[in-house]
């Protein structure tokens, strides 16, 4: 019987999937991506020895990183004019453990066929990200209903007009589960970092280290630093 897959000890590289619909997405709603990159093997391993200690190398864990669209060889579009080079489509990418989602262009309308990846991706991950208005996508997935959740500040009279189901929040960032919402676009950097600590934090860690000297925000979930 094989060992259920575990996050914080994963035993094997941990694929982490950004998903791009049919959409221009905010490139700064999927920067929080890079931060997989600051603990990974392929990224501490070229540090100097001044830099980290011999006990925080060995905490480096290896990621896949995926971008993932509909048919794996249209470009992903970004806001800023960028293109993304996908590496995977729908139907081939793998199972993803960490799935992260932005927001696309007000207005736009998620197809089936991505509504029901967005629930695949959901249902195999351990870790469901989604920054800012991705939450306007998800909503239209049902994945949302009955779970406590957060947006845009102000789209949250809307969300709780259109979506009661929803228990939603006035935070920089929330979890319920594998799912993790954000408020605006530079909140997901708010959450990685939790997310980061609650995964693979503490002292001592290396995790905790990149997070300290990235300076990676630690701001009030609750934004009582903003009153």
């Amino acid at each position: 019987m094989s060992t259920p897959f575990d996050l914080r000890n994963p035993g094997r590289p941990v694929h982490v999937g950004v998903v791009l619909l049919n959409t221009v997405t905010e490139h700064l709603d999927i920067a929080p991506v890079g931060f997989f990159h600051n603990f990974s093997t392929s990224f501490i391993k070229n540090l100097p020895p001044f830099a980290i200690s011999d006990d925080l190398r060995s905490q480096a864990l290896d990621f896949v990183t995926h971008w993932v669209t509909e048919d794996g060889t249209t470009p992903g579009s970004l806001s800023g004019n960028l293109k993304v080079i996908p590496t995977d489509s729908f139907a081939t990418c793998p199972p993803l453990d960490i799935v992260l989602i932005g927001a696309g262009q007000m207005g736009y309308q998620a197809t089936t066929t991505e509504k029901n990846f967005l629930r695949k991706c959901y249902a195999e991950c351990s870790a469901f990200l989604s920054v800012c208005g991705a939450s306007d996508a998800l909503l239209a997935t049902g994945i949302l209903e009955g779970k406590t959740a957060t947006g845009p500040l102000s789209f949250l009279p809307l969300f709780r007009e259109i979506a009661p189901g929803t228990n939603w929040v006035q935070k920089r960032w929330v979890r319920d589960g594998k799912m993790w919402t954000t408020g605006t676009l530079l909140n997901g950097l708010d959450m990685i970092a939790a997310f980061g600590r609650e995964v693979w934090g503490g002292e001592g860690t290396l995790v905790e280290h990149v997070l300290l000297t990235g300076y990676f925000p630690s701001r009030n979930v609750d934004y009582e630093d903003e009153k």
